[in-house]
Parts: structure tokens; sequence; C-alpha cells
């Protein structure tokens, strides 16, 4: 499974177009997805992933999706305090660009989601319907649970200054801290168009059904490989775009982005395992743990955290783990799964 998953991976139409629109950044070409139609097939992806999954979750018995719902949850809310606390003391960053991080690594990609589902789709791997779900469940949490912590961080450092009498000194508020408070936040997270289609969709498809879904099916099921390659073309581009961020990152921020994706899909892999999931469904969840957000968790961190460096979460989350883990993480984590299963 291991060598035809990596082989299908690497040769795959959404793959080949996410290399393609790279490649087009190298040529200087003038390639571009004009915005309304990124922003339109971005919609698009979020809508359908979420019909889908909808449509099978309510075909399964709460007893059988509870365990890896639970896992999810858990994965997604635990991520971001490693993340954190080894981003500051490990690679030195404040507590906003820390927490920022933390932040992306915690959520969850759901174009990387599509990119392992239409691979196992197109081998034929079965996996839980219900996915999607688990994509909906790891999207919010990490984001909270990072404010949170850079809200405490914050809350902590302001006692310090006063108990020591600094506070007097520096005059003015702290430079270093949440510029929200959790609760707008979390309004601001759910109420992200990533978020609320993929909930939306999910409704849509728990209430309608199979049945009364089919007669859009060509749209939102046989023409979803095709508008994922057109997505992936201009990521392929804007992860190009943001290759020349490597140097600013540094060493050890470049190394993040690589290592703990692949931390974070053997936690997923155990904790599919442990939950009941299939080889189809441990690997998903795995790519979702290894994967970092870049369309709900930038605009969290603009709103809580607007001091922190979008030249460090972007080019991380985008231009560093996002192709790692479409061109060598899926096969990698195919490997774990095998290993496991």
């Amino acid at each position: 499974m291991t060598l035809d998953l990596a082989a299908a991976n690497l040769l795959s139409p959404p793959i080949l177009c996410f290399a393609l629109g790279a490649f087009a950044v190298l040529l200087r070409s003038d390639l571009k997805l004009p915005e309304p139609v990124f922003a339109a097939l971005s919609i698009y992806l979020m809508l359908a992933i979420g019909l889908r999954g909808g449509a099978e979750l309510g075909e399964q018995p709460f007893a059988v999706i509870a365990a890896p719902m639970a896992g999810a949850l858990l994965l997604g809310a635990a991520i971001p305090l490693w993340c954190y606390a080894l981003l500051r003391r490990w690679a030195g960053l404040g507590v906003a660009d820390a927490a920022a991080l933390a932040a992306h690594y915690g959520s969850v990609s759901a174009v990387t989601f599509a990119a392992v589902t239409s691979i196992l789709d197109q081998r034929g791997v079965a996996y839980e319907g219900y996915a999607p779900a688990l994509l909906a469940v790891m999207e919010v949490p990490g984001i909270v649970v990072a404010i949170g912590l850079a809200g405490v961080a914050s809350v902590a450092r302001r006692a310090i200054e006063v108990n020591a009498g600094a506070a007097a000194l520096i005059g003015g508020p702290a430079t270093t801290g949440a510029g929200a408070g959790v609760g707008s936040v979390l309004a601001e997270v759910l109420s992200s168009k990533s978020v609320l289609l993929l909930a939306g969709g999910l409704a849509i498809g728990l209430l309608a059904g199979p049945e009364r879904l089919a007669p859009v099916k060509p749209l939102f099921t046989d023409l979803f490989p095709g508008i994922l390659c057109l997505f992936l073309l201009e990521l392929g581009r804007m992860a190009a775009t943001h290759a020349g961020a490597f140097r600013k990152v540094g060493v050890r921020l470049v190394a993040f982005a690589v290592a703990m994706p692949v931390l974070h899909a053997a936690l997923g892999v155990a904790v599919a395992a442990a939950a009941g999931l299939t080889a189809g469904g441990a690997l998903i969840l795995a790519t979702l743990a290894a994967s970092a957000s870049y369309i709900a968790a930038p605009a969290a961190v603009r709103l809580a955290l607007p001091e922190a460096s979008p030249g460090l979460y972007l080019t991380c989350a985008l231009a560093i783990t996002f192709p790692f883990n479409l061109v060598i993480g899926i096969p990698l984590y195919g490997a774990m799964v095998a290993a496991v299963y």
C-alpha cells in the first residue's frame, strides 16, 4: 500500500497541478487565478466537503462516531500546548509569534484533507464517510487554545510587572499578548467562512440525506477532483511566492515546520487505531493532525494577535508544511499506518 500510495500521490493530477503552479513562479509566468475565482473555488471545496460528510454522518450511529470524534477533538486541543512551549523555549519566539504558530498547527487544512481523500478515492482505499466531521471538529479548538495561552501569558507578565513596580516605568499596556479576548476570537473563528461552510454543509447533508442530495451530486461530487486541481494550481503559485521567506524564518522554524507534522501524524495514527478507524481513516486523521491551517487560523490570529508576524506563520504553514505534506508527508504517513495496521 505504501509504495502504491506514494506513486499515486506524486502522480495524481491535484499534486501535479500544485507543482505546475510552483513551476510557473520559477518561470516568472503571469499565471494566476483571479481573486474572485479563487474565493469561489474555496467556497465550493468547503461546502462540498461538508455536504458529503453530513450525508454519511447521518447514516452512522453515535456509538460508532463517538470515539473518533473525541480523539480528533483531543488532538486539536492538545497539539497547540507543546507547539507553544517548544516555540517559546527552543525557537526563542515571543508570546505572540509562538501562539500564532501554535494556532496554525493546532488547527487543520481542509485542502490537505481534500488531497488525501482524493488520493484514497483514486486508489480505491476505503475510509469512513464521516471523515469530514473529523475535519470540522479539529478546526476550531487549536486556535482557541493557542490564543488562550497568549492571553494567560500576557496576564502573567503584567502581574509580574506590577509586582516589581515595572508598570510605572514602562507606561501603557503590555506590547505582547492577545489583542482580543478569547470570546471575540471564538466568535470570529466560528463565523469565518471555512468553519461556517464546513459546519453548514455538514448540517445540510445530515438533514437532506443521500437521496435528497442526489440531484446535486454531479456538481459537488463528480466535479470535486477537477475543482481541487484548479485550487491547488493557485496554491502552488502562492507557496512558491512565499518560498523566498525561508531565510527569514530561520533554520529552527524550518525544522519545526517539517518535524512537527511527522510527530503529529504518528499521534494521529495512534489515536485512530485506539478509536477503531480503518486504515484509510487512520491516514486521514494522521494527515489532519499533521496539517496546518492557512485559512481559518490567519483570520483569527490577525484579530487576536495583531503583533504576530505573518511572515513567520504564513511561511511555515503555507510554504513549508503544506507542500511537505502533499509531496512527502502523505506517503510517509501511509507507511506509518501500514506499520500499525
